[in-house]
């Protein structure tokens, strides 16, 4: 199969019409047209829909797009493997590792810690899981680091390491003076939910339920910076881990509630995709990284990949 034509359909996708995608390869909108109606007769099958804003992908194009992305990737690999190149490896992560904890990781996989022969060209994206997950789901990325949401993923995974879990608020916060907090004297102050599906609110459902319970929670449609800034000014709790707030409690932005009822840690989970080919020594080095790079190691267990 032409991967000019996968390439063409992809793009299609990605931009949303036949022009746009056109202008994104540098291609003429014709040729682009070309590329789709031969792949569509090499299929056997439509796999786009032709609308007046753009088109959209059938039934049949949606069911081909992450393998068409699958196999302009192994194109790419093998062209750096020919040329002698570095392998590539595209990592996803949520805001609060790729900030504080996956740097270091990085930074020992590019000074050789893993050994000679495991280096790669890495292109990181940073994100909220919702968008992590759908662009893994696309084969948009190799390799993802999240916290633990307790869902169980069906491609290899593993845990690399914990985090601890804290209540925290600003200093000027009626909690923020007391000596111990009570799960009690939480219910009649505002909780703060950065978004449908971030870390915040999956600590929440997870961890903090019995916490929790009855508690007044605000959804904050934004960031998580914007979370903690709302929090700095006092506007409210919120339940997160540790490296999320770690430079805000150094510098005295933000205190931890020091709760009477213990909180369970969370762990840091890393998912790949298989046959990555020259990628998945990569990632086996960079898990073994992770894993010494462990923010709770007392707690940690030896990674299973599975």
């Amino acid at each position: 199969m032409d991967s000019r034509c996968l390439r063409a359909f992809v793009a299609v996708a990605e931009h949303g019409g036949i022009s746009a995608a056109a202008q994104a390869l540098g291609y003429a909108q014709s040729s682009v047209s070309a590329q789709l109606q031969r792949l569509e007769a090499d299929l056997g099958v439509s796999v786009l829909v032709r609308t007046g804003t753009g088109a959209v992908l059938t039934e049949a194009g949606a069911r081909l797009l992450p393998h068409a992305r699958e196999s302009l990737e192994l194109e790419e690999r093998m062209r750096r493997a020919a040329r002698g190149d570095r392998t590539r490896l595209r990592i996803g992560a949520q805001e609060s590792l790729a900030h504080v904890w996956l740097p270091e990781v990085l930074a020992a996989l590019e000074y050789g810690a893993g050994g000679t022969g495991t280096g790669a060209d890495i292109e990181l994206t940073v994100a909220p899981r919702e968008a992590l997950e759908r662009a893994f789901d696309a084969g948009e990325s190799d390799l993802v680091f999240r916290y633990d949401n307790g869902a169980r993923p069906v491609r290899p995974h593993a845990v690399v390491g914990h985090d601890r879990t804290v209540l925290v608020a600003a200093p000027s916060h009626p909690l923020a003076r007391r000596e111990t907090v009570t799960p009690e004297q939480l219910l009649c102050h505002d909780f703060l939910v950065a978004e449908r599906g971030c870390t915040s609110e999956m600590l929440v459902d997870r961890f903090g339920r019995d916490l929790l319970a009855g508690a007044q929670q605000t959804l904050l449609q934004g960031s998580m910076a914007a979370l903690l800034r709302l929090l700095g000014h006092g506007h409210g709790i919120t339940l997160l881990p540790h490296l999320t707030v770690a430079r805000e409690l150094d510098e005295g932005e933000l205190v931890e509630l020091p709760l009477t009822e213990p909180i369970r840690p969370v762990g840091i989970t890393a998912q790949w995709h298989p046959r990555l080919g020259e990628a998945e020594r990569t990632v086996r080095t960079l898990l073994d990284l992770a894993h010494r790079a462990d923010p709770l190691p007392e707690v940690t267990r030896a990674p299973r990949a599975s």
